[in-house]
């Protein structure tokens, strides 16, 4: 017999009640493609189309309303018995390094949810640029450490995902690239500051670093006033930017690795927990 799972039911539900994909991963705080992979893996279990669109509505299959009944029953079942026996209350403090580029999109929400999941946990974040997080002194203040490589290694310990380097910024910058390109960027050791210069130099496109600021809200607003352009991974983009399309003058950027450190090699419950929510969110995103 085959075990329906309860995380894609309850993104089933949310989808057949709000109508929208976008409005389900709102409230379920994941991201649209995660949910709508969820619905793909939920009708490959049962060999059935759930949805259909009409005249760009979305809309119930029969297969789909059958689930439905059953689908509303499991999910309140399942919740009801959470709420009978919950989960033994976790507790500690965790000191947690993370890159400023995620300070402002990926993290917050994996956060949210951790603590909202594990309110007795504390957490103490900290943003600064991968390299300065990993140097000391500030390596032996945390418990853990996401972090950036610069060639991805899926053999180091702590690996989770790459991430593709997208050149971003304004509109006034997505059909034209001035003949001497203005960069926008984090101090020296940036990974995308070296990576950016580097090719731009190899390629012998003139440029100049404009605007140097470590942090990602400055840089958004830099690029907002048209400034420059700027180097980012493709999962930190904030809305409202533009990625702009690789030409002879914007090379291709290539990827970096996203991983998870324990500097101090400590462990518990708290920090296991922390470590696969973050390991999880991180490579479904």
């Amino acid at each position: 017999m085959k075990n329906l799972s309860i995380d894609f039911l309850r993104s089933f539900v949310l989808i057949a009640q709000t109508g929208s994909y976008t409005q389900c991963a709102e409230q379920l705080q994941r991201t649209q493609p995660a949910i709508s992979l969820q619905i793909k893996k939920l009708e490959e279990m049962i060999g059935e189309k759930l949805f259909s669109r009409d005249k760009n509505r979305l809309a119930l299959t029969g297969a789909g309303s059958r689930l439905l009944s059953y689908g509303e029953k499991i999910v309140a079942l399942n919740d009801q018995a959470m709420a009978e026996f919950g989960k033994p209350q976790v507790t500690g403090n965790i000191r947690l390094g993370i890159p400023s580029e995620f300070s402002t999109t990926l993290m917050p929400k994996i956060i949210r949810r951790f603590t909202q999941t594990y309110p007795e946990i504390s957490l103490e974040v900290h943003c600064a640029l991968s390299k300065d997080l990993l140097s000391e002194p500030l390596k032996s203040q945390f418990d853990l450490i996401l972090s950036l490589q610069e060639t991805p290694d899926p053999q180091q310990d702590g690996y989770i995902i790459s991430d593709q380097l997208v050149w971003v910024g304004s509109q006034r910058f997505v059909n034209s690239v001035p003949a001497k390109l203005p960069i926008i960027a984090a101090p020296s050791p940036c990974i995308y500051r070296k990576r950016a210069t580097n090719l731009l130099s190899a390629i012998k496109k003139p440029w100049q670093v404009v605007y140097t600021i470590a942090d990602l809200n400055g840089i958004q607003t830099a690029i907002n006033e048209g400034l420059g352009i700027t180097v980012l991974a493709k999962s930190s983009v904030p809305p409202g930017l533009h990625v702009l399309s690789n030409s002879e003058s914007l090379p291709e950027l290539g990827h970096v690795g996203v991983c998870l450190v324990n500097p101090q090699k400590v462990s518990s419950k708290a920090i296991s927990l922390l470590t696969e929510t973050i390991t999880n969110e991180v490579a479904n995103f």
